[in-house]
């Protein structure tokens, strides 16, 4: 038994080293979703001025932010297997849960990465802090495990299709509507500084959202991935 949990940790582990080393050599989705990320949340800033909307706006603008920025990449951990003619291989090499696993964790830290990025340079440019910066930092790590495990799976299904990127937008938007209600409350509710108390449906909510997602995509993963 502990030789089975090795070696399907290995093969989570060696999907997750491949999805590294393939974006080092291409960077295709690390630079769109940051670039994607920079150039709004420049425009935004400019659009804006001196003009600072509510927090209740700032808190929308936060996630709308994020979620195109994924969508603008991380479709990409699936596209570029049916492009490339190396899903077969992956097939073989891989139990379907073990692909899913590493390509969630590599979106993730995709997602990392942006919102370290992001999140200092929102503060700075839109001139907003957060209030109560741990309920923010909660909210936003619920948000991007969501975002991680809902976008891959969605990037999974339409891989095969001929207009993946609006295909992916059209599927993601309605998938991802409850997990950017909740996201965009828990940071309302950081924004204007209030506790946990205040945000407890929300994080509920998203907590839900998340454990139910990530099951859903691993139960129905294998029949996706061998279509």
């Amino acid at each position: 038994m502990p030789t089975v949990s090795v070696s399907w940790a290995g093969k989570i582990t060696t999907v997750f080293r491949k999805e590294m080393l393939s974006e080092f050599r291409t960077r295709y989705a690390f630079n769109a979703i940051i670039m994607f990320s920079l150039v709004t949340l420049t425009v935004v800033s400019f659009s804006l001025g001196i003009n600072r909307p509510g927090p209740e706006v700032m808190a929308a603008l936060f996630w709308i932010i994020l979620f195109f920025a994924a969508a603008s990449g991380l479709a990409q951990v699936f596209v570029k297997e049916e492009e490339s003619h190396t899903a077969g291989f992956l097939r073989l090499y891989a139990p379907a849960t073990a692909v899913l696993i590493g390509k969630i964790i590599f979106n993730l830290f995709l997602l990392i990465c942006m919102t370290v990025l992001l999140v200092p340079l929102y503060i700075i440019l839109l001139d907003t802090i957060p209030q109560n910066f741990i309920l923010f930092t909660i909210g936003l790590l619920l948000g991007i495990i969501g975002l991680a495990g809902s976008t891959t799976i969605i990037a999974a299904i339409v891989s095969r299709a001929s207009i993946k990127g609006a295909l992916f937008a059209v599927l993601s938007f309605p998938v991802l509507l409850p997990l950017l209600v909740a996201a965009i409350e828990i940071t309302l509710v950081s924004f204007t500084g209030g506790d946990f108390a205040a945000a407890g449906s929300a994080l509920q909510l998203l907590l839900a959202y998340d454990v139910v997602m990530l099951t859903l995509s691993i139960m129905l993963f294998d029949f996706v991935w061998q279509l």
